[in-house]
């Protein structure tokens, strides 16, 4: 006859008891959510590309300013579902100068920024800066792809 003692009972039990622990926390939010709803622009350029993002706000039209993407990464420029069809980008590369660019205008600034309305940019010491319309599809998650010809490709989630 076999006896079973303690130590080798939680020995035989530690990888149940850890698959337990780890699926009844994984729906916590101790673990990222790999299903996260964001708009994402992907730099597939060699080099680094500063990005803006123009929406409409519940006050009105807001753009923001900058986010960095590094080559062959990518950059959260809105965090959480989209609750818009359109949202607008601009987007620079930082070393050879070209520019994802379009016909909405809208106010930036060299450094870091939110501002709030469209109108008057230059008359309030702002740019006034061609943003291009993205249409999410009513999607909550979108990524966007920018290549090095400066085509805009664009896939939803």
């Amino acid at each position: 006859m076999r006896t079973v003692t303690l130590p080798s009972l939680l020995r035989n039990s530690l990888p149940a008891i850890i698959l337990m622990l780890v699926s009844v926390l994984g729906g916590m939010t101790l673990f990222p959510n790999s299903a996260r709803a964001d708009l994402r622009v992907c730099n597939q350029t060699q080099n680094i590309i500063s990005i803006a993002l123009g929406y409409r706000a519940d006050a009105g039209w807001q753009s923001e300013g900058w986010w960095v993407a590094n080559p062959e990464a990518c950059a959260i420029v809105y965090q959480g579902p989209l609750n818009a069809r359109y949202y607008y980008l601009y987007a620079v590369d930082d070393i050879g100068g070209g520019a994802w660019d379009g016909s909405v205008f809208m106010c930036t600034q060299d450094s870091s920024f939110t501002i709030f309305g469209v109108e008057d940019c230059l008359a309030r010491g702002y740019e006034r800066t061609g943003f291009f319309e993205l249409d999410t599809e009513d999607k909550t998650d979108w990524t966007l792809q920018l290549t090095e010809a400066n085509a805009i490709t664009q896939e939803p989630q």
